[in-house]
This record gives C-alpha cells, structure tokens and sequence, in this order.
C-alpha cells in the first residue's frame, strides 16, 4: 500500500486516480477554500489543510505523517499550471506561483518520500531551460538521490475523452528497495479510438442556458446573453464563428482568421478539446454544448475529465469550473500508478 500526500491538490483528481489505482490518500494541502471543501467531502478520511505552502513547514506534517514509515509515500506536487502555459509565458516572465516547486522542493528534502508524482502543461521542463526553476528542482532529486522519468502524455490515450497533452515527472528515492517503470512502457497505450464526447455526455438530461438540474449535482450551466443565444443557435456541432451569418460577427474578428476555437461547439463523435478553467464559458473556448444551445455544464465538464456523479464539487459556478479545469483527469492518473513498483 502506499500513502500519498497531496500538494496543491485542488478537488482532488490526482487523489481520486491514485485511491482508485490502490492507494490509500493520507493527506492534501491547497490554499483555496472551495477546493478543499471539494476535497473533504470527497475524501472524508484523508487530514486536509488549507493554507498556502510557503506558508507551511515541513515539520507540519509530522502529525500526518512518519519519518520511520513502514509503507511507502508518495508526494503529488502538481501545481497550478497558467505560469507554465504558453499564453502566460508571453505575458509576463515572473509569476510568484513559480515558485511554488521551490516550495514543493522543501518537503521532499525534509520527508524524502519513497515516490514522487508531478504533473503540468507542456512547456513547464522548458522554462529557463538553461538554468533556473526548474533545472534546479531537478538537481534536487538528483542531490536527494531520486531516479526519474518524464514524459509528455496525452490523457485521450489512457480513457479520457479529451484531447489534453500533460507533462508528467515520477520519481523513486534509490536504495529505498522501490523502483519506477518508464512511463511510456508502463502506462499501456490503448488500441482503440480514442473515447468520445458522446460516450461520456450524451445521456444527461438537457438543461438551458442558466439553467440547473435539481437531481444531478453540479448540472448546472452559465446564462447566455441574447446575442450569445442567437450565435450558438447558428453554430453546428463541430462548428464555430466561421458558421454565423454576418450580423453576429463580432467587430474584432471580421478580418481576423485565428482564435477559431472561441464560441466553438463540441463534436459528439470527437473528444473535447483540453478543459480549462473556464471551461463552461461559451465564449472562452470550443465549449458549446454539441446539440444544447449552451455552453457545457459543471457536471458534464466533469464527466470529461472522467469524474464520476457522485464526485460534488462546492462553490460558485465559476470557482466549481476552474477546481474541474485544473484537476488532473482521474482515469489518466488511474493509469499513472502502474509506474510505481
């Protein structure tokens, strides 16, 4: 059995994947309120803090958990990702929340935990490359005596039905008696096409715009102005904003060809496009619903990320969206244990 602790654990995807792959799920830390609520309600037996962990010690955590441990423990450090991604990295060079696997770095030197999990976009091994963030963390496994592999996954291969390429780092502390798999070897490829939107949302009752379902939790989908209502009502499934009539055109893309995605609807025959934190925002993404003139709910947002119903999420609309944009798909880190040995 191992325990895991989890950082930056949001609604806790990454917990749910690894509880279902065998683990036991010790503990999370994450500063948001809304996601730690998610995450209690979910995972009642688990100690949860919420507090910033630049704030935190390593030491904190000795009620939880024991250096003179019997059973291995694995440190999950997948922190948030909009400083990694390419839209901030144009923004700006310096985000504080890089800083964050600085942060992470304290508690595997302290604890130095059997196994290491780390998830993110693509493009976070690339960030000053040449020095820097992350090169440092990866001196700090190396001087902390870890192995490690890292790949660029696509989670649409592991059950997902969304298209949604990650960066996953794992690690194990050597002479520990423990070993990891590469990650391309463990975590088997599937040989079918890939899960589709269909597959996953088709059967949920229809709702409309600003609407909630009083049955199922989390079913509940944002309002749409008047002209966004006409727009999505001319939008086929698959299509986006190159569909619409001229009247509807926003001024802004008249002779603008990119962003084709933005006010978009899915394809029930496809996967979704990769969830983000405004996942359920019409105009944010190619997140219309395929048939519905709406843009997808929570609960339907969930189910992509492969969440199951009885996993409720708590907060506003907003804040429900972004803890299921953020998570770690629970099917893809389902897979990820098998690299753990």
């Amino acid at each position: 059995m191992v325990r895991v602790f989890d950082f930056f654990s949001g609604c806790g995807g990454t917990s749910l994947g690894f509880q279902n792959g065998g683990f036991e799920i010790a503990g999370a830390l994450d500063f948001d309120h809304d996601s730690i609520k998610t995450f209690r309600s979910n995972f009642p037996e688990a100690f949860t803090i919420q507090e910033d962990i630049r704030t935190v010690r390593p030491a904190d955590l000795s009620g939880i958990l024991n250096k003179r441990r019997r059973t291995p423990l694995l440190f999950s450090g997948c922190a948030p990702c909009q400083p990694f991604s390419k839209h901030q990295r144009r923004i700006t060079s310096y985000d504080s929340r890089r800083s964050l696997l600085t942060e992470f770095s304290r508690f595997i030197t302290y604890w130095k935990p059997e196994y290491l999990f780390l998830e993110n976009v693509p493009g976070l091994q690339n960030i000053d490359k040449n020095g820097g963030m992350f090169k440092t963390f990866l001196q700090t496994l190396k001087h902390n005596k870890y192995e490690f592999d890292m790949q660029v996954v696509d989670a649409s291969r592991y059950g997902v039905p969304q298209t949604r390429k990650r960066f996953i780092l794992i690690a194990c502390r050597q002479n520990s008696g423990l070993s990891i798999s590469p990650i391309e070897y463990s975590m088997t490829f599937n040989n079918v096409e890939p899960a589709t939107t269909k597959m996953f949302i088709s059967d949920l009752p229809e709702i409309k715009a600003g609407e909630s379902h009083p049955d199922i939790p989390n079913h509940e989908s944002a309002k749409l102005s008047a002209i966004n209502l006409n727009r999505i009502k001319n939008t086929p499934p698959g299509g986006d904003r190159r569909n619409w009539p001229a009247e509807l055109t926003i001024p802004s893309h008249k002779n603008h060809k990119g962003h084709t995605d933005v006010y978009g609807r899915m394809a029930w025959n496809a996967p979704a496009p990769t969830l983000t934190t405004r996942c359920i925002s019409y105009s944010n993404g190619r997140f219309g619903h395929p048939e519905q003139h709406r843009a997808i709910s929570v609960r339907e947002a969930a189910r992509l990320q492969t969440f199951p119903d009885e996993f409720v999420f708590h907060g506003s609309l907003s804040s429900c969206a972004r803890q299921v944009g953020n998570a770690v798909a629970p099917e893809m880190a389902k897979y990820i244990t098998r690299c753990f040995n």
